[in-house]
């Protein structure tokens, strides 16, 4: 059986109704049948300058696009500026995304990419921060912060908070609204904003108004059952984020740390919380943990598990129809915690 079988379940799985991998994405199987076929090495067996160098699913979707004609659409309409930040050890590059220049304020969302704190960069993930300026009607400032191995833990989450840090007392300079700003991201990009929001919390900061947390990372159990279902997925795996974790951390005792260990943390007095989580992805059991963690401590969440898709599903709504309705329904979050949503959903 291929991997791509392995997967969403094979054909005869997805023709039987009884079976949970039936309504797999068909259109998510094209991605990642597109990602292998651009031959992407084992990042586990590569050096973190080889790794950030490999195709991304992002790539993929964007090959996509170019056969059926449409990677003109991928800018969404959204305008975009390159800026930089002062980051907690020196300037770090920014980008600005909006809809439009306008004289009334806008709310703000701090973005953070994904990559497990060693790969990737705000032009991987460039698609998410695009369609939540988009549906949002909002300002997004996706911010990069120091990697590992070169800057381990919490290089990275010290620069996110310098970020945050950076948006409320400049806000206004590019047209946002300081009084409303939000924190989001992806991955090890969703830990980062919710480490954001408890550093906040626990220094005494304007809080977050909101946390979009796309299927963070959120613990430090590899035996979760999603990690065990999921073990071998794909394009992210059981031992990629063993790789990860190699280089992210100098002293294996800072995984206990509770900006990294989430659900272990005292979650009490958090902003609310939007959380996505992906069924084929072994990063959905702590996610959904998460979930119930912040619930159960008081904090308001809506949490939703995309069934048939994998990590970095997030940001190809141009291509995979959940990814279309995860950018919309966090979008919709977003704007009832700015109050400037209109319609339920």
């Amino acid at each position: 059986m291929s991997i791509l079988d392995r997967l969403f379940g094979g054909a005869d799985a997805r023709r039987d109704p009884n079976n949970p991998n039936a309504h797999s994405d068909s259109d998510m199987r094209k991605v990642i049948e597109t990602f292998l076929e651009m031959n992407p090495q084992p990042i586990e067996m590569l050096t973190p300058e080889e790794a950030r160098k490999q195709p991304t699913p992002g790539d993929a979707a964007m090959k996509i696009l170019r056969a059926r004609g449409m990677d003109r659409m991928a800018d969404l309409g959204v305008l975009t500026e390159d800026i930089t930040y002062p980051g907690a050890a020196g300037e770090l590059p920014a980008r600005i995304y909006r809809m439009h220049e306008s004289e009334k304020l806008h709310p703000v969302v701090v973005y953070f990419h994904g990559g497990g704190w060693v790969i990737a960069d705000i032009n991987v993930y460039d698609a998410g921060p695009r369609a939540i300026a988009k549906f949002g009607d909002v300002i997004v400032v996706s911010v990069e912060y120091r990697r590992a191995p070169e800057d381990k833990f919490p290089a990275a989450h010290d620069d996110a908070l310098a970020a945050y840090k950076w948006v409320l007392e400049n806000a206004q300079s590019f047209g946002g609204d300081p009084q409303r700003v939000a924190v989001m991201g992806e991955s090890a990009g969703g830990n980062l904003a919710a480490g954001v929001a408890m550093m906040a919390r626990d220094q005494g900061l304007q809080a977050p108004a909101h946390m979009a947390l796309i299927y963070p990372v959120a613990g430090i159990d590899m035996n979760t059952p999603s990690y065990r279902e999921n073990a071998d997925a794909k394009p992210l795996s059981k031992p990629m984020m063993e790789w990860f974790v190699k280089h992210v951390f100098a002293d294996m005792a800072d995984l206990q740390d509770p900006r990294i260990n989430l659900v272990e943390a005292d979650l009490r007095g958090l902003p609310s919380a939007t959380i996505i989580t992906a069924e084929i992805d072994p990063l959905c059991s702590e996610g959904e943990t998460l979930a119930e963690r912040l619930e159960a401590q008081g904090v308001e969440v809506r949490h939703k598990t995309f069934h048939g898709v994998t990590h970095e599903f997030f940001g190809m709504g141009l291509v995979v129809k959940d990814a279309a309705l995860a950018e919309t329904f966090v979008a919709h979050e977003l704007k009832r915690a700015f109050g400037t949503a209109i319609l339920p959903i």
